[in-house]
């Protein structure tokens, strides 16, 4: 086998499929590896001048610092970050998906609330509105054990949704609607069957404004309970386990049924990538993305900072040249957040991302923004707005995997599909976590956290296209509630993370 990928005929680097010892010879790109070069990095398939840009699927990712002759590896020591020209061409390549007629969509198995939306998962879930009530959500949650739920087969679990926010903050201004937004969307998700939201009783995220902003009423469903009008801590635990038992038996009466998947919305994540990451795990997840939105349903992309250099490729085939503006403006607005400080938007990735084969942002923005694949772009949402739009989308979050999926379920996502290259052991609740591997090796050593193996398509067993279709096949049995591999291991509770403005980057 080639021990090489080529992504374009224009391209003048190839990637290493597997480790390439110093010597060894390549004969489709004749010419022979001047260094030793790890699986997953880059190979010089011709001369590249120094200055000249450095092209991987025909897109540029940087610029040679030196004349580097034919079998250089190619990485962060010889390729220089720097800004790209970009056309974005607003809505000149946009054609409307192929979208089948609902007879002919595919279909699985959910659960349809009253109000006719249709859920993935049936959680009870303890919020907070401030940190001060984290112990008491943690405890009363950890008290429904699968022991104490075994007469509720239908309930996935009671969770806690706890957080570092909510005091030590402004009243009022982006940053608070930004965390009340979040929590609201938690509460409203068609996953959650009920709810129990605890206070202190002295947060600057006052839990009455809370409910009052997000248009949130108190009932049989929603439940709320005050730390400091409660008596104390001990009093709150035990009246919070009464109010959650009392939830239980409406939350279990629901019953699966066959659903159309244009109900399904799927949040698209990447994390530990690596240089394989943009050629097997996200191009085919952008296979299944392409045929989720063919049968009706909705993808999320997001991790604005992570389609830096690249968002060109959206906005010229967004429906409107307003929606590709809207892409846009958030880019510059992360472009001016960002401003002389130390982050991937401004050249460096991740130690791991780097040691995975991944020289600069602009090469892994290449490979993410992937994920979605080749349908059009129909609307750009702002962090944990509700997604209402049918197809391909995108909503505006830091790269940071915790608080990007926070922020797409907060949007309505019924189902995480996240990507790695380096591995990883995310989880999330109330919508469940697939993950992909992105080559052989990581998934063999990760077998108990890897959903499904795309390394087939590295090690030239398999298409992008046959590899989307086992991921799109996948969704839906994961949508019909086989439990995924993060699941059974029980991850996904610590994985809440509202985006608090002015600390990430």
């Amino acid at each position: 086998m080639n021990p090489t990928i080529r992504l374009d005929p224009k391209d003048n680097v190839v990637v290493a499929r597997a480790a390439i010892p110093a010597g060894t010879p390549v004969p489709a790109e004749n010419l022979s590896a001047l260094q030793d070069v790890p699986a997953g990095h880059k190979l010089a398939a011709r001369l590249i001048a120094k200055g000249e840009k450095v092209l991987k699927y025909n897109t540029v990712i940087g610029y040679a610092t030196e004349d580097l002759p034919p079998g250089t590896w190619m990485h962060s020591h010889n390729i220089a970050f720097g800004d790209t020209d970009r056309d974005y061409r607003f809505s000149e390549d946009y054609q409307p998906a192929d979208i089948l007629p609902p007879e002919q969509r595919a279909t699985f198995m959910g659960i349809v609330r009253e109000d006719g939306r249709v859920a993935t998962r049936n959680y009870v879930g303890v919020f907070v509105v401030g940190n001060c009530g984290a112990t008491a959500a943690r405890k009363i949650a950890d008290y429904f054990d699968d022991e104490r739920l075994a007469d509720f087969p239908n309930i996935d679990g009671v969770v806690p949704y706890v957080h570092e926010m909510g005091c030590g903050m402004e009243m009022t201004g982006e940053p608070m609607d930004l965390l009340r937004r979040t929590i609201a969307g938690h509460i409203r998700h068609p996953n959650t069957a009920g709810a129990l939201v605890i206070a202190l009783g002295c947060e600057r995220n006052n839990i009455w404004g809370f409910l009052e902003q997000e248009k949130l009423v108190v009932g049989p469903k929603l439940q709320t309970l005050v730390i400091q009008d409660a008596g104390g801590m001990a009093d709150t635990i035990a009246r919070g386990k009464d109010m959650i038992r009392a939830m239980l038996p409406e939350a279990n009466k629901v019953q699966r049924v066959p659903c159309s998947a244009e109900h399904i919305k799927v949040g698209l994540q990447c994390g530990g990538s690596d240089g394989f990451s943009g050629l097997s795990a996200n191009p085919a997840l952008g296979v299944a993305m392409d045929l989720l939105v063919k049968n009706g349903g909705t993808a999320i992309l997001s991790e604005t900072s992570e389609i830096y250099g690249v968002e060109h490729t959206l906005t010229c085939r967004a429906v409107t040249p307003a929606v590709g503006q809207k892409l846009v403006d958030r880019m510059n607005w992360w472009l001016d957040y960002n401003k002389g400080r130390d982050t991937q938007i401004n050249g460096r990735v991740s130690p791991g991302n780097n040691a995975g084969g991944l020289a600069n942002v602009l090469e892994k923005s290449l490979g993410g923004a992937k994920k979605g694949g080749s349908s059009p772009l129909m609307e750009v949402y702002e962090y944990a707005y509700p997604v209402t739009q049918h197809g391909l989308v995108f909503m505006d979050t830091p790269g940071y995997d915790p608080v990007s999926a926070t922020g797409q379920i907060a949007g309505g996502a019924n189902l995480i599909a996240f990507t790695t290259g380096r591995g990883s052991c995310f989880g999330s609740v109330p919508a469940p976590t697939i993950k992909l591997a992105s080559n052989t090796p990581m998934f063999n050593k990760m077998k108990n956290d890897m959903d499904i193996n795309c390394g087939p398509v590295i090690d030239g067993e398999a298409t992008l296209q046959d590899m989307g279709q086992q991921i799109f096949e996948l969704i839906l049995r994961t949508a019909s509630g086989q439990k995924s591999k993060s699941e059974i291991v029980g991850m996904g509770e610590n994985e809440f993370a509202p985006w608090p403005i002015g600390v990430l980057a």
